[in-house]
């Protein structure tokens, strides 16, 4: 299934206030975009941690969900982020995939991408799947 990038971030206000665009979304992958902002940012102009963060939860919150039953929605329940290098410029593009799809959970991998395509940062999460 894929899903309109627009609809889509529509369904995440936060996102949209960040200033997070969807480049892909299927339930496959899920690629999204935070452009570095000054107001994201820390001392020195390093973007904040939990911007990156919320960047990479958004991603795969959306990547989790487009691959849920009818009427089903989902919630973080963990979430653990190792950060790798610190961003100053530019944007972070944010690849989601799931690793698992299971009954009640599903486990997704989002890998955070700087300038140059250098790694950033990696999060994996399960997301809790909620019936009707």
């Amino acid at each position: 299934m894929a899903a309109d990038p627009d609809e889509l971030v529509a369904l995440l206000p936060f996102a949209a206030d960040l200033g997070i665009r969807l480049e892909q979304a299927s339930t496959d992958r899920v690629v999204a975009v935070l452009p570095w902002a000054a107001r994201l940012c820390t001392a020195g102009g390093i973007l904040h941690g939990g911007a990156l963060m919320a960047l990479a939860d958004s991603a795969g919150a959306l990547v989790a969900y487009l691959g849920l039953p009818d009427g089903a929605s989902t919630a973080t329940l963990t979430s653990t982020t190792q950060l790798f290098r610190p961003v100053s410029a530019g944007e972070v593009r944010a690849v989601a995939v799931p690793l698992h799809r299971g009954r009640t959970a599903v486990t997704v991998q989002t890998t955070l991408y700087g300038p140059g395509d250098k790694l950033v940062a990696q999060t994996t999460q399960i997301q809790v799947i909620r019936s009707g």
